[in-house]
């Protein structure tokens, strides 16, 4: 859920709320912030179909089609750790576990074996002047059913959304290392601009995530040396208000460009194709 998050806050930016806090993607550890009420400790839950399952560009289990369409269930949150004088927060602890389902394929024998993946991240988020956030944060990705090996990744991660033209532009940047598993090292860059659809302060916003990632030093796999990929596309979401939460139902549609490498390392599971199509619908609720 690359952008899940990132559309959600852009709309949930646009309601009348006491606050709003960081929170940290667990796929590429892209920050992003999330309309929420009162209080200090800020529940976020989200749920999501796609038609295929891709991290960073690259076949992460699922290929792109209708064959098993897996979903993902992440729930987290965010504490207010501490405040500014005017009662914003400033500091925090933030932190979410996605989590996989899919129609297993017969070499997933492990029970359980539609669970294959199990992505947990926390990390210390800080907004040292309004519209910036930055975080360090820590994440291990796991398979319950044992079709991956476990890994752990450290990153550093930045959100600019200043009320200004590049805030506008919801610029964004995250720099990841391996502590286990495959070594390596991964940035990406992105921007993530919101046009309301309507004058309704309830109305649909569209959003237009375009990014570039790269992966150093063989970080998708053995001597797969330097890879690039990028991805754009467009969303759509409508807020609305559910159990006291502030929720956004949404549509994703987005591209993915590789170069010719990371194509091949896609083989034999995943498409060698050089524009793969993913398409996502997801709900997200925070408190």
């Amino acid at each position: 859920m690359a952008f899940v998050a990132a559309t959600f806050a852009c709309i949930a930016a646009s309601l009348a709320s006491a606050q709003t806090v960081p929170f940290i993607n667990t796929e590429d550890a892209t920050l992003s912030e999330v309309d929420v009420g009162g209080g200090s400790v800020h529940p976020i839950v989200s749920f999501d179909v796609r038609n295929g399952d891709y991290a960073r560009g690259a076949y992460d289990d699922d290929d792109a089609g209708l064959d098993r369409v897996p979903v993902h269930v992440s729930v987290g949150g965010a504490a207010m750790l501490k405040r500014s004088a005017d009662g914003q927060g400033t500091l925090f602890l933030v932190g979410q576990s996605s989590n996989g389902f899919h129609a297993p394929r017969p070499d997933e024998r492990s029970r359980p074996r539609g669970w294959y993946e199990s992505n947990t991240i926390v990390g210390l988020a800080w907004r040292p002047v309004d519209g910036l956030s930055a975080a360090a944060a820590y994440a291990i990705k796991a398979s319950p059913n044992g079709v991956a090996s476990t890994t752990h990744e450290a990153s550093l991660t930045f959100l600019y959304t200043g009320k200004d033209v590049v805030g506008f532009l919801a610029p964004r940047f995250a720099a990841t290392t391996r502590t286990k598993g495959q070594g390596g090292f991964y940035t990406i860059v992105g921007i993530a601009p919101a046009f309301p659809l309507t004058r309704a302060e309830d109305g649909p916003t569209l959003t237009v995530p375009v990014s570039v990632g790269a992966g150093w030093r063989s970080f998708y796999a053995a001597d797969s040396g330097d890879r690039v990929y990028g991805s754009g596309g467009v969303s759509v979401a409508q807020p609305f208000t559910i159990a006291g939460a502030k929720a956004s139902l949404q549509g994703e549609i987005l591209a993915l460009f590789r170069d010719r490498q990371l194509r091949r390392l896609d083989a034999p599971g995943g498409t060698t194709a050089s524009i793969v199509p993913l398409a996502t619908i997801s709900i997200a609720m925070a408190w």
